[in-house]
């Protein structure tokens, strides 16, 4: 759910507006425009003296404006700088011919610790793995501090509430649209908390539920979903010869190739749960479990990738507080295995059996219910282990908003469902709904 900010800082230029004033803005990104507004750095206390920047980017609607549009993609994580790229912009083209859309980055996003977060927990979880790892975390915060300076106990998804309505204030609007996507949902949902009164139109996509404090019943439904995805794999197989295992049974290739000494099952987890949340990357994954069954290890052997200095997993943390003790951490995997003991066990968002332990536990903001907000429209992919549906239709229900079903993945509007983007474009701009039995299907 991260989105990688793959280069620079917002460029340099006029001063920061406060929430209480008109934005000024810079030109940046070849035609796009750039700003910030100073807000409070610890929203408990609003009338302290330290200001923190929420950096903003807006592309200018290009036909007759009909608003203006809040947009998170998600994360959590700085996505600003990925504006720089024409095929990155071009996903927010149609919203942007009547909405000036202004694109957030959620505070403390651009800071770079000293050191990386430490490699996440191989499944299974082992009592001196889990240790050594909520020690990492541990160092990691402690390497941190400095960096983190007054963003420390002060990342969660409330205090970003906060900020949304102080950049509605700078904007001069009366009341928020905003388009949440992924973790920026978390947000959409606090907001909607907070702010229910404020809110213009709000949809949701792809939602990660804030509301379910049970952490093995939250990750439950993206374990099965892709447990799931393993045996729809299977099928395809089965019926497309373009299939590497085609003729093969799918699945009696996967447990024997878990089941092969010497076979580092926690290596082809993380390799296959990687990749199964998504129906398009099926004929790569089935190749590399072929190479798999006949010795070649290619397909798991590690590639160097960026370094994670970000504190996205510390902003998780403070919204979801996961089990911090291996006792709870087990029983949570074991849950899990139970629900789904192939694959889906291991696909649980962020690892929660043990993702955030050792993470110091501050500023924290648990699940909680959400106030009805009808006017609000939410749309999940059925086949998405990340933000599963059923996270989508509990949220949904809470605001007792529509709720749109559709078949796919993760990222429906931003990867590019002509269905969904349609019903979404016809909310934002009249305000329409989806028929109650609305649905769409795989992208088109």
């Amino acid at each position: 759910m991260t989105l990688l900010a793959v280069v620079g800082l917002l460029a340099g230029g006029a001063g920061s507006a406060t929430a209480g004033e008109g934005l000024h803005w810079r030109e940046c990104y070849d035609g796009l425009r750039c700003s910030e507004v100073l807000v409070p750095a610890d929203w408990t206390r609003p009338s302290g003296d330290t200001r923190i920047a929420v950096p903003l980017l807006k592309i200018p609607a290009r036909e007759q404006k009909t608003g203006v549009l809040l947009l998170n993609p998600g994360g959590p994580g700085a996505s600003i700088p990925n504006f720089a790229f024409p095929g990155y912009r071009d996903q927010f083209a149609d919203l942007a011919a009547r909405f000036d859309v202004v694109v957030f980055d959620p505070r403390g996003m651009g800071v770079a610790c000293p050191a990386p977060n430490p490699a996440p927990l191989p499944s299974p979880v082992s009592e001196s793995a889990h240790r050594e790892y909520a020690a990492a975390n541990g160092r990691f915060a402690a390497d941190c501090a400095a960096a983190m300076g007054e963003y420390r106990g002060r990342l969660n998804a409330r205090q970003v509430a906060h900020d949304m309505d102080a950049v509605r204030r700078a904007l001069g609007e009366r009341r928020l649209n905003y388009f949440g996507n992924s973790y920026g949902t978390v947000y959409g949902q606090l907001y909607a908390d907070l702010f229910g009164h404020r809110v213009g139109r709000m949809y949701l996509d792809s939602v990660l539920d804030h509301t379910r404090s049970d952490p093995a019943e939250w990750a439950r439904a993206g374990a099965v979903v892709a447990e799931g995805n393993l045996h729809r794999m299977a099928r395809w197989c089965a019926a497309d010869t373009g299939c590497a295992l085609h003729g093969e049974d799918l699945i009696a290739v996967w447990d024997r190739v878990l089941s092969t000494p010497g076979v580092e099952v926690s290596a082809v987890l993380r390799w296959a749960v990687a990749r199964i949340g998504n129906d398009k990357g099926w004929p790569a994954l089935a190749t590399g479990l072929a190479q798999l069954a006949a010795g070649d290890t290619t397909a798991i052997t590690p590639r160097p990738g960026p370094s994670d200095v970000g504190l996205a997993r510390t902003a998780f943390c403070a919204d979801f507080p996961l089990p911090d003790d291996f006792p709870a951490v087990k029983r949570v995997e074991d849950r899990l295995r139970t629900a789904a003991p192939r694959l889906g066990w291991a696909a649980v968002p962020w690892r929660v059996s043990g993702h955030c332990s050792g993470v110091p536990g501050e500023g924290l903001n648990p699940p909680t219910t959400l106030p009805p907000m009808p006017n609000v429209l939410v749309a999940n992919g059925e086949h998405d282990p990340l933000t599963p549906a059923e996270h989508g239709r509990r949220v949904a229900a809470q605001l007792r908003g529509a709720y749109l079903p559709v078949e796919g993945n993760h990222g429906l509007y931003l990867n590019g469902n002509a269905c969904v983007r349609d019903h979404v474009h016809r909310y934002l701009l009249a305000g329409e709904l989806p028929a109650p039995d609305a649905r769409c299907g795989s992208p088109v």
